[in-house]
């Protein structure tokens, strides 16, 4: 009898070592995604998220996320990066000469995350609060010498043949032309569906391309919910059993920092908290979809100062109407997510995000 008791005993601990085994395996096997969204804000640095915080009553999407880090943003060629070099550094994982979109330091074209994950069967899409030319959507869509040549790269764009959405503005580059072409009547042709506003659209399958303007949009709050209300419909369309890659840009926090303007950037800054809201709402309930939410560079050497130094009151303090060198944040969810916590290259992002999602 104490014979079969003590069998028993045995057969009951090895069913739960093997069970306790397997689940410590569960835990410890890679983790993978079949989404990506990567968020940028552009000119994003630590301050620009405080900003948020500090003006808001409620909690921000920023904490939310469950894991954080920093980027170091340095071009090729300098210390402090423009957001050519640094969204070409997201994009494709190397190094770049300020100025450059999609290439390396010698100037030789690298294929960009969207590229990679088009290859890979994957859906694609930009939205962005910028004209679709600008330098971050141009490094994960074009390479040029020069982000200056927005005819070239809005040429290139046209002609590209794995690309689902694209959402901003720019309208002018495709259709105001000194080589007169008609870019826009082209991508017809080609079988995109192109219109002025969101709510046109009428065929979620087909390729779809929205300029809302000649170039920039308005700031925010003036052009309402676009950034918002675009990410929605581009996860939307781009939702599928293969998996998708979407690229939005808060572009316009940059465009407030270069001003010094901390109204202007605060609002940004709520417009983008309510695009992160959308993107975590869906990736949530999906389970299978890796944020990251990053910058290119940060803008204006913001700080938040007390100028009477007695600690009574807060400023924005502004040091520069241009870039500066310190390292910006990056925040993460999803399968995979604990990766993108410490100090990191930006070159560093595409290689921990294409390990995530093999």
């Amino acid at each position: 009898m104490k014979t079969r008791r003590f069998l028993s005993f045995l057969l009951i601990t090895a069913t739960l070592f093997s069970a306790l085994s397997c689940s410590n395996n569960e835990k410890q096997a890679p983790k993978t995604a079949k989404n990506v969204i990567l968020l940028i804000g552009d000119g994003m640095g630590p301050a620009q998220v405080y900003s948020l915080i500090l003006t808001s009553s409620e909690k921000t999407a920023f904490e939310r996320f469950p894991y954080s880090g920093f980027s170091i943003t340095k071009s090729a060629s300098n210390e402090i990066t423009d957001s050519a070099a640094g969204g070409s550094a997201i994009a494709n994982g190397t190094k770049s000469n300020n100025g450059c979109v999609g290439m390396t330091a010698d100037s030789i074209p690298m294929p960009s995350m969207l590229d990679i994950f088009a290859e890979q069967g994957k859906k694609t899409g930009v939205v962005v609060t910028c004209a679709v030319t600008h330098a971050t959507p141009a490094d994960f869509l074009a390479h040029n010498i020069t982000r200056k040549n927005t005819e070239e790269i809005a040429l290139e764009i046209s002609k590209k043949e794995k690309l689902d959405v694209l959402f901003g503005g720019g309208k002018k580059y495709f259709t105001e032309r000194k080589d007169g072409l008609d870019l826009i009547g082209k991508m017809w042709e080609n079988g995109w569906n192109i219109y002025d506003s969101l709510p046109q659209i009428e065929n979620n399958n087909a390729r779809t391309m929205v300029l809302t303007c000649r170039k920039h949009p308005v700031k925010a709050p003036e052009r309402g919910d676009f950034l918002p209300q675009a990410t929605a419909k581009a996860i939307e369309m781009l939702d599928n059993e293969n998996g998708f890659f979407l690229l939005v840009e808060g572009s316009q926090i940059d465009f407030a920092c270069h001003d010094n303007d901390s109204a202007t950037l605060v609002e940004e800054m709520r417009d983008f908290n309510k695009t992160l809201n959308v993107v975590l709402d869906f990736a949530e309930k999906d389970q299978n979809t890796l944020v990251i939410v990053t910058a290119d560079h940060e803008t204006g050497g913001l700080t938040f100062i007390d100028p009477d130094g007695k600690y009574t009151r807060t400023d924005f303090k502004w040091s520069t109407g241009s870039h500066s060198a310190i390292f910006v944040p990056v925040f993460s969810y999803g399968p995979g997510a604990e990766r993108f916590s410490g100090i990191m290259d930006n070159t560093d992002i595409i290689k921990k995000i294409m390990d995530i999602t093999k």
